[in-house]
């Protein structure tokens, strides 16, 4: 009866890549010259990353909280398919304002400005670097459990990894995406073979040992006050973290894809693949009876051995070191990705230079010496990288969703289609905060190389940015207050209406010829184009707020403008609401007390209706 249910699998998976493969461009398409990638091949990129996940994160979660991370690993992974979606959302908002990729670090520069995106960077370079070094310490381990390799062997077969993933990369996206493909084929047929092997050995003992599990669980959430439920509940996402390490990849990616609808359904299939199919291994893999302090390094495939014999335990360490080179793959693009996008802001164009094969070649060798050097000074140590790793990928989680409510509370929805809760937001914000508080506090070698990379790359970056910022030139070029008082200077009426607008919203009410309109704009989006010589853009300055420049201007106007003249000021009426735009509750406290400090202007707040 068993055979029957393996043979059927089988015969529905091969069918399935039949179909798949013979389709033309279901991987790769040429779109105005570039090669481009669809969101499958996105989608299986990042899952090789993911996937690789099961071969160490389950064992590490086991080391930390026992049986109960059977539980938190679904739980965890419930809540990964919850930041998914802000992942598309942010995707979106990248994209309408003209960024393409870059991931958190474009994110981030884009809310909080370029001195903390290099937080940002740090964060999620030291996610790449662990991602890569991490996948081939555990490759080879792995690859090698059932060989009779010496540590000097071992040694050198990380930096072959390295150095072969390198050189994948180097001959371009297109062969890449192809590689990658075969691998997810292979893997595919070998984990889906390994679950049902799982189902069909859940024995007794095993049904006890998750019995154990989820009343462990029951007793962090029951037993004591809800802020030690919560306590505990962090405790178990944050030692299960890394099982979905590589998540961020899609986002990071984005530049090799048409559009943000593409993230969006990549993030889809991992849902309904690596969502389902790490927590299952996860509980098949942690209920047997292997003792796991024993196989921390190839617990997947001892499982593997136990339930559908030795051949099938090495086929599945040889997909263990296939998959885990290609998260080493994954984490290269992804941080080449990163890499360019800063360049390319500060300039550094040397460095983005292409090859024949449209590949960025000279940040890949870059990256690969780095790999080399992280991997010599942790000697490969696959239980010191995991906690490393763990630090920055929460790190880059929050710096997100902290930067998601910061740009839904200030800009709102209007010019976003896809948009999540607020309220959710903020509670993942919450989660994730709390989950990197708790890492912080029990890692601390994950927290100092964190630290110490982040205070480096931040100290370099802020050097480059006083230097090479893109806001530079534009701050330069840009109109100032003198120009918006001599504007006025030339109105002959007696009665002059200056109206604040934002950038998105010029259009003239229409009703007035003595008019003139100011907008603020930040550098580090589009520079707008004045609509007509009735209108002026001034650029928000460093360490001023919107309110900051607004009484400024008027402060200058005060000066200049004749007192024989009456001027009036008009704001627009205040039409979202307080949960989309909390911010707009202090701008309105502080519109309201102008009249006071400008006591010889006109104030009008007004709306002029739809047309």
């Amino acid at each position: 009866m068993e055979s029957f249910f393996f043979i059927l699998l089988n015969t529905v998976l091969f069918a399935v890549f039949a179909k798949l493969i013979l389709k033309k461009d279901f991987l790769t398409y040429l779109y105005n010259g570039r090669w481009l990638l669809t969101w499958i091949a996105v989608g299986i990129i990042t899952l090789m990353d993911e996937l690789t996940s099961i071969f160490y994160a389950n064992a590490e979660a086991h080391r930390f909280i026992g049986l109960k991370a059977i539980i938190y690993i679904a739980l965890t992974s419930i809540l990964i398919r919850f930041l998914s979606t802000r992942m598309v959302e942010i995707s979106e908002i990248l994209e309408v304002n003209n960024i393409k990729g870059g991931g958190v670090y474009s994110f981030s520069y884009l809310v909080l400005g370029p001195s903390f995106s290099f937080i940002a960077i740090a964060s999620i370079l030291v996610d790449y670097v662990l991602t890569a070094t991490i996948s081939t310490a555990s490759a080879v381990e792995n690859g090698t459990t059932f060989l009779a390799t010496g540590p000097v062997v071992n040694y050198l077969l990380k930096f072959g990894v390295i150095w072969f993933v390198t050189m994948l990369n180097i001959i371009g996206i297109k062969e890449n995406a192809k590689f990658t493909f075969g691998i997810f084929i292979f893997a595919s047929f070998v984990l889906m073979n390994l679950i049902l092997g799982g189902v069909f050995n859940l024995d007794s003992s095993a049904q006890g040992k998750i019995s154990e599990g989820f009343n462990g669980f029951v007793g962090d959430i029951t037993n004591g006050s809800p802020f030690i439920a919560y306590e505990n509940i962090i405790i178990g996402i944050g030692s299960c973290i890394l099982a979905y390490s590589g998540i961020e990849s899609v986002m990071q990616t984005a530049s090799l894809v048409k559009n943000w609808k593409q993230i969006r359904k990549a993030y889809s299939f991992l849902a309904v693949t690596v969502g389902i199919v790490t927590p299952l291994i996860a509980l098949f893999a942690l209920s047997s009876n292997i003792d796991v302090a024993k196989h921390e390094t190839d617990l997947i495939p001892a499982f593997a051995a136990l339930t559908n014999g030795k051949f099938f335990g090495v086929v599945v360490a040889m997909l263990a070191t296939l998959t885990l080179i290609m998260a080493v793959n994954t984490a290269m693009v992804a941080s080449a990705e990163l890499i360019e996008k800063v360049a390319d802001r500060y300039n550094f164009h040397w460095m983005t230079k292409l090859n024949k094969n449209q590949s960025l070649y000279r940040i890949h060798i870059f990256n690969a010496v780095f790999y080399t050097v992280i991997l010599i000074i942790t000697s490969g140590s696959q239980a010191m990288l995991a906690e490393m790793y763990a630090v920055g990928l929460v790190a880059s989680f929050v710096i997100n969703t902290g930067s998601l409510l910061m740009y839904r509370y200030s800009k709102g929805t209007k010019h976003i289609t896809y948009h999540t809760s607020r309220l959710g937001t903020l509670i993942l914000f919450i989660i994730l905060l709390s989950t990197f508080i708790y890492i912080v506090v029990h890692r601390p070698n994950g927290t100092m190389l964190w630290l110490i990379i982040t205070l480096i790359v931040l100290v370099a970056g802020l050097r480059i940015s006083k230097y090479k910022s893109p806001e530079i030139p534009i701050r330069r070029i840009t109109k100032t207050p003198m120009d918006v008082i001599f504007a006025l200077a030339e109105i002959e009426s007696d009665d002059i209406h200056l109206y604040f607008r934002r950038p998105t919203e010029l259009e003239s009410t229409g009703e007035l010829k003595n008019s003139l309109y100011v907008s603020f704009y930040s550098p580090r989006t589009e520079t707008p184009e004045d609509s007509s010589n009735e209108h002026i853009s001034l650029v928000i300055q460093r360490r001023w707020n919107l309110f900051d420049m607004i009484y400024g201007l008027l402060k200058t106007i005060e000066y200049e403008f004749p007192p024989e003249k009456k001027l009036h000021i008009h704001f627009g009426w205040p039409m979202s609401s307080w949960l989309d735009r909390m911010s707009i509750g202090v701008m309105i406290y502080n519109i309201i007390h102008l009249p006071k400090k400008f006591p010889k202007f006109t104030f009008h707040m007004e709306y002029f209706g739809k047309a």
